[in-house]
This record gives structure tokens, sequence and C-alpha cells, in this order.
């Protein structure tokens, strides 16, 4: 099942939600028409798979980067780097010290600092700008992946086997699994456990399904999301999106999760 808070956020970005959430459907459409002249690169007045792509790429870095600068400067770094120690104190300093004796503290700072050493390129105790960028978006950094599989092991397997069960799977989206009738969407997942996620057909998902899972090889989100954009939108099957057919769908682009899309308006920024 596709998830159509998926196409809002891909498509605009994460930022200014609840702003955007408040727009009658005659002012999303125009905000959108104006998306569009943005997308529409060579304003030949038809988006192409390729301009969509980009535009998704473009919200999605464009996030990653702001993001990145705001923390960033929030830590005040001193000679462009970032060190562990300072990072650690402003983040975790206000805890009293109890607090700091509890399992979730330490928890939490012995993963982050895990993170923090893998996106510490050259070993040196501190981040630049760019590591730290990937310290906070691990999964889009190759390098990181590692992480972001101990991560998702972490936050799943329960049972801290080393996999995750159905159960588990489930559970995790759905935290009232075992209580009243059972959604269609929970059951398509169980679907989609047997049939794709448990490839081996052992009963659980290992290391290596869960990063087939969560990152697969060779998949590309913004391509993929094009795609089904162009699929939902698409009226008369000429692989192009016109004005009218991207307003006319304009509940798929935008929603109750549609996001940043306002600021990137505001900002007239381009990509």
């Amino acid at each position: 099942m596709h998830n159509p808070d998926y196409d809002h956020e891909a498509f605009l970005g994460r930022e200014d939600a609840e702003a955007f959430d408040q727009l009658s459907p005659e002012e999303s459409k125009r905000k959108l028409g104006l998306i569009y002249d943005k997308m529409d690169k060579d304003a030949d007045g038809k988006v192409t798979e390729e301009e969509l792509r980009n535009w998704i790429r473009h919200v999605q870095n464009r996030y990653i980067w702001s993001d990145t600068e705001r923390q960033w400067n929030d830590h005040d770094p001193q000679d462009d780097k970032l060190s562990w120690q300072d990072y650690k104190k402003r983040t975790y300093g206000f805890m009293d010290e109890k607090e700091e004796e509890s399992y979730n503290y330490v928890d939490m700072v012995r993963r982050d600092e895990r993170r923090w050493n893998r996106a510490d390129g050259d070993r040196d105790g501190h981040l630049t700008k760019e590591e730290f960028a990937d310290f906070l978006h691990p999964e889009e950094a190759e390098r990181m992946r590692d992480i972001v599989i101990d991560e998702t092991l972490e936050d799943i397997d329960k049972d801290k086997d080393g996999k995750i069960s159905l159960d588990e799977y489930i559970g995790d989206m759905w935290p009232n699994y075992d209580k009243g009738d059972e959604p269609d969407w929970v059951k398509n997942e169980r679907d989609q456990f047997a049939t794709f996620r448990d490839k081996n057909k052992d009963g659980v998902m290992d290391r290596e399904e869960v990063q087939d899972w969560i990152l697969p090889a060779d998949y590309d989100h913004s391509e993929a999301e094009a795609k089904h954009l162009i699929f939902e939108s698409d009226a008369d099957r000429d692989g192009v999106l016109t004005r009218e057919e991207v307003l006319e769908k304009y509940d798929t682009f935008v929603g109750s999760q549609a996001t940043d899309f306002g600021e990137a308006l505001e900002r007239h920024d381009e990509f």
C-alpha cells in the first residue's frame, strides 16, 4: 500500500506542514501552480519524469542542508569543527544526575557516539559541517548504512536476538496490533512481510533482509516517487504532466502532511 503522506513529504519537504494544512483547496492549487512553474525548467508546459525527480531531490537536499545549518549554528562550533564533547554537553548537559544514570540516557548517548564516530571520516574526534550532515541524516550517506541498519534493529528487535519477527515488525508500525480488529493496511503489511521481507522464509528478517527492506540496493526513492506521482496524475497517459493534470490531482501532491513548499516559495530558491 502506498502511503499518501509520503507523496506529500517527498514532493514538498518536511517543514511548514501545519501552515499548509490550513490552506483552502483554492489556495493550495494556486501555490501548487507556482511550484509547477519551478518544476517545468524548460517552460514548455509539461513536467517530465526527470523534472519531477529533480524537484523531489531538490526538496530533500534542501531540507537536509537547512536542518544541518540550523543545528550547526546552534552548537556554535569553533574553527569550523564540532567536537563530540561539545555536542554531548550541549545536547545532554541539561539532564540531572539521576537522568544521566538512566538506561534511556545511557543508550541515547551510546547510539549518538557510535553514529558520531562513523561520521568522523578522519577520526580526529571532530566533525566538519559535511560530516555533521551525515551524522544527522545517516540514511542519505553511503558510508553510514551500517549505522542505519543497527539502529533499525535496536528499535524494532525487542527480544534482542538480532532479527525482526513478524510480531515485532507489525508491532512497530501498529502498537495496538493485539487489540481490536486489524485494519486492512496491517493485513497488507503481514502479506508484505511474508512475500517480500522474509526472503528465505524462515519467519524472521535477518540483518541482510533488514538492509534490503530499508536500504534496497539500486533503489532511487526520488525516481520511484516521480514515477508514482505521474502514474497517479497523468490522465492522458502521455508520460508527462500538464498544469491541469497536476491541479486536478492536487490532493495527491499536497494534504494533511504536506510540508515545506511554502518556505520554498517565500525564498524563491532555485535548483
